[in-house]
């Protein structure tokens, strides 16, 4: 079977698990950004984030290799699902509070969409970002987590409660609170955000 991009991520794992190696690539690369940048924002180091991003996606093939993935079009959740439980396991490890960053050490003003306009627009416009990137670093793990999640992962209020576990209302109170207080933070440092 030819593999090519346009597959869906349910033939691509069935080819996978079928036998046809060539079928992972395409399901890596789809996927790869969301995932490392979910752990790099928790994690907030590039190194380690590297180490649990591989961490993932080893233990990823190795489940579906041994038959235990069950295909329910839910590939993308259940794939930040390991790497968020991963990244669990090494704050236990090393219990550190580390704060939210990019996955490359760009600010967040580099990953949001930019208005087409003049370099001082944007200049500004990244100026912005990075103190909202800032503000983010400073709200309580649980809402900063919830934020990081849906702003930049771009996931569901379900699948967040699904990574997180925790009930949609306990992700949806978790966010309301966060922007509350994001909004109370930007209120305090005058920010003006267009």
């Amino acid at each position: 079977m030819q593999i090519t991009h346009q597959l869906s991520d349910a033939e691509l794992i069935q080819a996978f698990t079928g036998g046809n190696e060539d079928a992972l690539e395409p399901l890596i690369y789809r996927h790869k950004d969301k995932i490392y940048t979910a752990v790099y924002m928790l994690v907030k180091d590039k190194y380690t984030a590297e180490d649990i991003f591989q961490e993932a996606f080893l233990k990823i093939i190795k489940t579906m290799r041994d038959g235990k993935y069950a295909e329910q079009g839910k590939f993308l959740p259940w794939a930040i699902r390991v790497a968020h439980n991963l990244c669990m396991d090494h704050f236990r490890r090393t219990r550190k509070d580390i704060p939210v960053t990019l996955a490359d050490g760009r600010d967040i003003s580099d990953i949001l969409p930019l208005a087409v306009g003049s370099p001082a627009d944007n200049m500004e416009r990244r100026q912005v970002n990075a103190g909202v990137r800032q503000l983010i670093e400073r709200l309580p793990e649980d809402q900063r987590e919830v934020i990081v999640l849906r702003m930049y992962a771009d996931m569901s209020f379900k699948e967040i409660a699904d990574i997180t576990s925790v009930s949609i209302n306990t992700a949806l109170g978790r966010m309301r609170y966060g922007l509350i207080n994001l909004r109370k933070m930007i209120a305090d440092h005058q920010m003006v955000l267009r």
